[in-house]
């Protein structure tokens, strides 16, 4: 219950809904418990009736006694009915209060998580794989919604009707309450027992579910390449594997339950034999009556369903703790990168790094060190260097994905970790290397960081990307749905939509972290000439591979093993014939061989 606690602040938002429930499950019990004593009344009546019956054999008035006596039993079976009708609609009215207010916390608790989920931080999310955080805001939260629900709503109704009948039962005859009532503490004693292993069995389940759906997750993200390495195979063996070990857990599970529901039934069925037996002496000994007999029978027959339900409700609420652990240890999990600013920041363009190093937390790879540089506004800063040389972190950083370790990035001479993180990025256009682009139509990936759907605005874009006339090819035009169900565009073009996506922005800081990797040289030279007219008097930091691609950059920055190997511009870093001489040299006699 320690991780349930959790909850309690849903309960006293809800609980004007709560409280309702809680009555009606009141009333609901108390309709449940008359009918007994009207089972006794008409029990003992039948038993007096007979013998007057009886003893007025021969008479005329016989007939009377027997149709006072059929009229009697027709009013107590219809007053047993009409019990039961009122019981049945507070029964209703308990669940359109109780099971409503879960559904409407569950819709919280989603939203909750999910909100949560987007305040963390990049690092958060190379750590934990996608398929085991879609498990912990779906069946996580279905399981916990089976708490707040039938759960709560059977643990209240059991409790109040134990009051009800242990109440009744004392008050009638004590030492056959005792006596009906012996087998439950051994009952309670075998669901303590339980609770540990179903509570230990649920969490492993859990973990186990997470593996599978994040094992289909990521087979159905790479099935192109599943099918080109022909390794359906080995994939489905794999599948087969996580699935066998789910199921065996499942099963484990279910044989403990299947052994906890016979004893419990046991223990119900013992009650009523002793019922039986100590009433008898009772009733001959002149203490009860047969009708009491009969309401203890029913008393405790009423009770075999809630006692039934128990290791059914204790398994829901141990489940719903295995999930609640698993929701709170990401709703605990701090952001690494915080918005501490929330006072307006209007952005310039003005970046210096000064002295940074950073190394990855989640691999302790170092990927800059002691890097320092200065972009004024309206400058365009061009960066090239080998593979793992730490290009893609500077991008990274200037987003503020990362902090920094050392040194620090200034943004108009501000600290980016003291300025308002969201007004920043705002008025920041990203064009990431990995480009990914939403299940919607063209349009709408274009326009996605805009609050309406201008198409003029739209088109301009993809113009000033040079894809505009790839999207007018298509038979609807902007209006393509790109997705899992959609057209499969080419790399080129995906990265010319990302390009506008960043651009519709009219951002005042422009960064396109190696976006023209999946381009010929003649698109790259359109799409540079497009963003010549975009970037201008914006600051602008460009990431690539290619030498021809940052030749007329203000700046360019050389980097080797996260250090700052050389630093000018083109024709000072030809004069110097270093690395990135080295470079142009390379590229430009591949590109002989190929033409």
């Amino acid at each position: 219950m320690k991780e349930l606690s959790y909850l309690n602040k849903f309960f006293l938002k809800y609980k004007w809904q709560l409280l309702p429930g809680v009555f009606f499950v009141v009333i609901s019990n108390l309709f449940a418990v008359l009918p007994a004593q009207i089972i006794r009344i008409a029990f003992d009546l039948v038993k007096e009736n007979i013998a007057v019956y009886r003893l007025f054999n021969g008479f005329d008035k016989q007939g009377l006694i027997y149709d006072i006596f059929a009229n009697s039993l027709l009013f107590f079976g219809a007053l047993v009915i009409l019990m039961a009708v009122i019981r049945g609609l507070f029964l209703f009215f308990m669940r359109q209060t109780i099971i409503l207010t879960s559904r409407h916390i569950e819709y919280d608790l989603k939203n909750e998580i999910y909100q949560h989920y987007q305040e963390l931080s990049l690092a958060f999310y190379r750590r934990n794989n996608t398929g085991d955080l879609m498990n912990r805001v779906t069946e996580d939260v279905s399981r916990v919604r089976m708490y707040i629900g039938p759960a709560i709503m059977y643990t209240i109704n059991t409790l109040v009707l134990f009051i009800l009948i242990i109440g009744a039962m004392v008050s009638v005859n004590l030492k056959l309450a005792v006596y009906s009532l012996i087998p439950l503490p051994l009952l309670a004693l075998t669901i303590y027992f339980v609770n540990s292993i179903i509570n230990q069995k649920s969490e492993e389940i859990q973990r186990r579910l997470s593996t599978l759906s994040s094992f289909v997750q990521e087979t159905f993200s790479g099935i192109r390449v599943v099918k080109s390495y022909v390794k359906e195979d080995f994939i489905r063996a794999g599948f087969e594997s996580q699935s066998e070990a789910y199921k065996q857990e499942s099963l484990s599970l279910v044989k403990i339950q299947a052994y906890f529901y016979p004893i419990m039934l046991l223990m119900v069925g013992l009650s009523t034999i002793i019922t039986v037996y100590i009433g008898g002496l009772q009733v001959m000994d002149g203490r009860i009556t047969a009708g009491n007999i009969a309401e203890f029978i029913v008393y405790v027959t009423q009770l075999t369903f809630p006692v039934t339900s128990l290791g059914w409700v204790t398994s829901l609420i141990q489940r719903a703790a295995a999930s609640q652990k698993r929701i709170n240890e990401f709703l605990k999990t701090e952001p690494e990168i915080s918005n501490p600013n929330p006072n307006p920041f209007y952005l310039k363009g003005d970046v210096e790094f000064k002295n940074v190093s950073f190394t990855y937390p989640d691999t302790g790879i170092q990927a800059l060190k002691n890097v320092s540089f200065r972009i004024n506004k309206g400058e365009l800063l061009a960066i090239i260097g080998k593979t793992g040389s730490g290009k893609s972190t500077i991008a990274n950083l200037l987003m503020r994905m990362y902090d920094v370790n050392q040194g620090e990035i200034l943004i108009d001479g501000q600290n980016i970790k003291y300025i308002n993180l969201e007004a920043y990025r705002s008025k920041t256009g990203f064009v990431p290397q990995e480009v990914f682009l939403f299940s919607d139509t063209i349009a709408r990936n274009i326009a996605f960081g805009q609050d309406e759907l201008d198409m003029a605005t739209v088109e301009q874009a993809a113009k000033d990307a040079a894809v505009y006339k790839n999207i007018e090819a298509f038979d609807k035009k902007f209006e393509t749905f790109i997705g899992e169900r959609g057209i499969t565009l080419s790399g080129g073009q995906k990265q010319r939509i990302s390009i506008a996506r960043a651009i519709i922005k009219e951002p005042e800081i422009l960064i396109f972290d190696d976006c023209l990797s999946a381009v010929d040289t003649k698109t790259e030279e359109e799409i540079l000439r497009s963003l010549g007219k975009v970037m201008k008097d914006k600051t602008s930091v460009l990431i690539a591979h290619r030498v021809s691609t940052i030749k007329n950059a203000d700046q360019i920055l050389v980097l080797d093993e996260g250090e700052i190997a050389e630093h000018g511009t083109h024709s000072k870093l030809m004069k110097e014939r270093g690395l990135y001489f080295e470079l142009y040299e390379k590229q430009l006699l591949e590109e002989q061989e190929l033409s």
